[in-house]
């Protein structure tokens, strides 16, 4: 049965990996007097800021979901949604894999969207592939690797996600072995104080990752690595 988005979050803070590769970033972060953290933030700040509205292939597009009370989208979603429409427009994509599972008894994600893609103009046959089954970015990636049943598609796929996300994306999809590019949904980086804000918890996610990937390979823990494979 699909859990709950906080059900799902607390699971992941009584995992004894994810706890131990958070105490190593947050001893990095701390020996370092916060530089670590600094770099890491500099580098989602770096590729938010950079990060392309159109895709050079777009043939494989990945459409990150985004958690809806109640099955609204909020504003960030809804750009999602409104850039995915916007690639349709320009040059269909061949497959275009919608994102995102809900608690239980409530819409998905992935089918908010489906809905309102639709919405916007895109055909009700074109080759969307719902992936409803994931809390978060890395079930949303492992999941939809797990559609593509033997590889994953030989071009790099275009993952489709708000500014402040994207540098999670793409960590995750490198950890996977994935080729990637990416499309970020809103035209400009906003350095309103809420976007900043969202870099920030970005940037400490992706410090954990990475420190504890790389804590992970050197002391040759395979059960930590295993998780983002």
């Amino acid at each position: 049965m699909p859990r709950s988005r906080l059900a799902h979050r607390l699971a992941l803070l009584t995992d004894r990996d994810a706890l131990h590769s958070l105490a190593v970033a947050a001893l990095a972060c701390a020996a370092s007097l916060g530089m670590v953290y600094v770099g890491y933030l500099v580098h989602v700040v770096r590729v938010a800021r950079n990060a392309p509205c159109e895709p050079a292939r777009g043939e494989t597009v990945l459409l990150f979901g985004k958690h809806a009370p109640g099955g609204r989208p909020d504003p960030d979603f809804q750009a999602r949604l409104q850039r995915a429409a916007s690639l349709w427009q320009q040059r269909p994509p061949r497959s275009m894999f919608l994102l995102g599972g809900g608690p239980a008894g409530g819409p998905t994600e992935a089918a908010l969207a489906q809905a309102r893609l639709v919405e916007l103009g895109i055909p009700a046959d074109a080759p969307l592939v719902l992936e409803d089954r994931s809390r978060d970015t890395l079930e949303n990636l492992r999941n939809a690797r797990a559609l593509w049943k033997d590889a994953a598609p030989p071009e790099p796929v275009t993952l489709l996600s708000s500014r402040y996300h994207l540098a999670r994306c793409a960590l995750l999809a490198g950890r996977m072995g994935l080729r990637w590019e990416l499309c970020a949904a809103e035209p400009a980086l906003s350095w309103r104080p809420r976007a900043l804000w969202r870099m920030a918890g970005e940037a400490a996610y992706v410090c954990w990752v990475d420190l504890g990937t790389r804590w992970a390979r050197l002391i040759g823990h395979r059960r930590m690595l295993a998780r983002l494979g």
